[in-house]
């Protein structure tokens, strides 16, 4: 994708209270150079609009099947299918669509109209101590689209705060970097041939990024470990991880534990992708608590989601 003051955001969220300090608004950028098995923003991974199909809102009517331009929409016994080799998103059957079935996920925009928006919340950061969180997808993957957001945001005064996954060049990484007041920092896995079985890169681009983020820029950082049951939950990583964070990086640095959801299974299935790992179980009391306790025994905060 070109790198350009425009880009293709999928959500613009307000009110959000665990994407950094205060009231924040979020700002989901398209695109992901990742591919985590476990993902829960399946749309995020696409740098073009999508079609999310919500099956049990589609009364069959036909009506998406008259306007789509290529043909891709059949019917299915009483509800309609889209061949998504055929669909190019257009978004016709979206706009047609008297149920609200269909959606287009996704819309390019300029982040001069992405800065008009935020900045319609400037009280609730004032007052807060919030700002505006860029997420994804991967902002990083948006270099100049992501930089410019942050830095009219930046220039107005808000607190800014980005959450990456660490995947870029540090020439792009340091070019966004620069208008951050906050990072967020997302761990996967420690061990690099895991790493890139689960999530299609391998981790040391990642680590390396991070620590030249706290070491060389100082900025202030937040680790964010989504607990996996069955992928990154062991002992053996949470210990690794943990003693990056602490020995390598800092153990000023809280780390946020977020324990997997399944609210995102449902997204794999309306954009007609399979997903790997739905049979994941959703990880219990004792075992989050077990998980915290490892990393406070590398004298590191935790705090449970955020």
């Amino acid at each position: 994708m070109a790198n350009s003051d425009d880009g293709i955001i999928f959500n613009i969220q307000g009110y959000c209270i665990h994407d950094g300090p205060g009231i924040r608004t979020s700002v989901f950028l398209k695109g992901c150079p990742l591919r985590c098995l476990w993902c829960q923003n399946p749309e995020s991974h696409s740098f073009h609009p999508e079609l999310l199909f919500v099956e049990e809102k589609c009364t069959g009517c036909g009506t998406c099947i008259q306007v789509c331009p290529e043909k891709a929409i059949r019917m299915r016994g009483r509800s309609s299918r889209t061949d998504q080799q055929l669909c190019r998103g257009a978004g016709l059957c979206a706009e047609a669509c008297p149920s609200g079935a269909r959606n287009l996920i996704g819309r390019r925009t300029t982040a001069d109209d992405v800065f008009k928006e935020v900045a319609a919340d400037s009280l609730f950061y004032h007052e807060s101590g919030g700002g505006v969180t860029l997420s994804g997808g991967e902002p990083l993957a948006q270099l100049e689209f992501a930089a410019a957001i942050l830095r009219k945001c930046r220039d107005a005064g808000f607190h800014t705060a980005l959450d990456t996954c660490g995947y870029a060049s540090w020439t792009t990484a340091k070019e966004v970097l620069r208008y951050a007041s906050l990072v967020l920092f997302d761990f996967k896995h420690m061990n690099p041939e895991m790493h890139r079985r689960y999530t299609g890169v391998s981790n040391e681009l990642i680590l390396q990024n991070a620590e030249k983020i706290h070491h060389e820029m100082s900025v202030p950082m937040r680790a964010r470990v989504t607990l996996v049951p069955g992928f990154n939950d062991s002992r053996e990583n949470l210990e690794a991880t943990a003693e990056f964070i602490a020995g390598r990086l800092s153990n000023a640095i809280p780390v946020h534990l977020l324990p997997y959801h399944r609210l995102g299974e449902t997204k794999w299935q309306g954009l007609g992708r399979k997903h790997e790992t739905a049979s994941i179980e959703v990880p219990g009391e004792r075992q989050l608590e077990m998980c915290s306790r490892i990393f406070e025994s590398f004298g590191l905060s935790v705090i449970m989601g955020g």
